[in-house]
């Protein structure tokens, strides 16, 4: 009997053995504790200092040579981030303002037409600019995913350290909504690389018709494939204001039916993205039916579930308020 009981007990331990090795591993973890649920960091008054202060919050230290991703809008739309709210942030970490050309034409569809855009809108004279893109893509492994043979991106994201991932969140006509995820997916794919996405990973040239859980799931892996490069040399900060139901990649988006919200941080973009939707849907402001409308409608939170399932981060998060 007490053998027996005795390789009960050994069986027991080998198994916490096991949990423990696999809760260690558990992607998401903003501290990088084991346990812990990754923290999503919040101010609710949107300024430069703020903005400062939510990066130096996450404890990551931007070094090297430093991308700041970020949209530089469409010409004719005006609720991108603007560069008196960026301009601290950008100058703190030394980074280089970077995007790729578009692939749906507009003003930003090439790279001549884009740098007078950023210059137009006032990036240029905050920071450097850099069209990664310009001479065009490199592919980068996706791991695990179902859709994409391999993320497309602009050639020049290779020459980079680091990347401080700076998000408009808001929302969008075709995911639903963008955020982390999609501005290190959409926003560092190439010009054909965006192509790639949108078809779900069927062609370089032509977006096509792909179911729309393909092309969220698509945009999850393109996410993926960025991540993996980068391994710990990005943190992600979004800023929920200018809420429209329309991307920054419209030149017309319609105005906001509903209040800012704040800025918000972590090292999980899942959890960050999450974080920002949570936030619209627990609002008392009247208004959020209209983003919630364009979220849902468009399956927008399926990109979360898949990138949940990719191992990317966790839906389930601490909320830390800094103010």
């Amino acid at each position: 009997m007490k053998r027996m009981f005795g390789k009960w007990i050994c069986l027991l331990l080998t198994f916490a053995g096991v949990v423990g090795a696999n809760a260690q591993g558990t992607p998401g973890a903003a501290s990088g504790t084991a346990g812990e649920l990754p923290r999503v960091y919040m101010f609710k008054d949107i300024n430069s200092a703020n903005l400062v202060k939510i990066y130096e919050a996450l404890g990551r230290e931007a070094t090297g040579k430093v991308a700041v991703k970020l949209s530089t809008g469409e010409p004719g739309g005006h609720n991108f981030l603007q560069p008196a709210l960026i301009k601290d942030l950008a100058q703190k970490v030394n980074g280089t303002i970077v995007e790729c050309n578009t692939a749906y034409g507009g003003k930003r569809g090439n790279t001549a037409d884009h740098m007078q855009a950023a210059k137009d809108h006032g990036f240029t004279a905050i920071a450097k600019v850099d069209i990664m893109d310009a001479d065009g893509s490199a592919k980068l492994p996706v791991k695990g995913g179902k859709h994409l043979p391999y993320d497309l991106v602009g050639k020049h994201f290779l020459d980079y350290d680091f990347v401080v991932v700076l998000s408009h969140f808001k929302g969008h006509a075709m995911a639903g909504f963008g955020g982390a995820l999609k501005n290190i997916s959409i926003g560092i794919a190439s010009s054909e690389g965006k192509t790639l996405i949108h078809s779900g990973g069927k062609s370089t040239t032509d977006w096509g018709s792909p179911k729309q859980e393909d092309w969220l799931e698509s945009l999850a892996e393109a996410a993926k494939a960025v991540m993996d490069h980068c391994g710990d040399n990005i943190l992600y900060i979004s800023v929920a204001n200018n809420l429209s139901v329309d991307c920054d990649c419209d030149s017309s988006p319609e105005d906001p039916k509903m209040g800012d919200i704040g800025i918000l941080a972590s090292l999980d973009p899942v959890a960050l993205d999450k974080a920002c939707t949570d936030l619209v849907r627990s609002s008392e402001d009247h208004g959020k039916i209209h983003l919630i409308e364009r979220i849902d409608s468009r399956k927008g939170m399926h990109t979360l579930d898949y990138a949940e399932q990719l191992g990317m981060g966790s839906q389930k998060y601490e909320l830390v308020k800094l103010d």
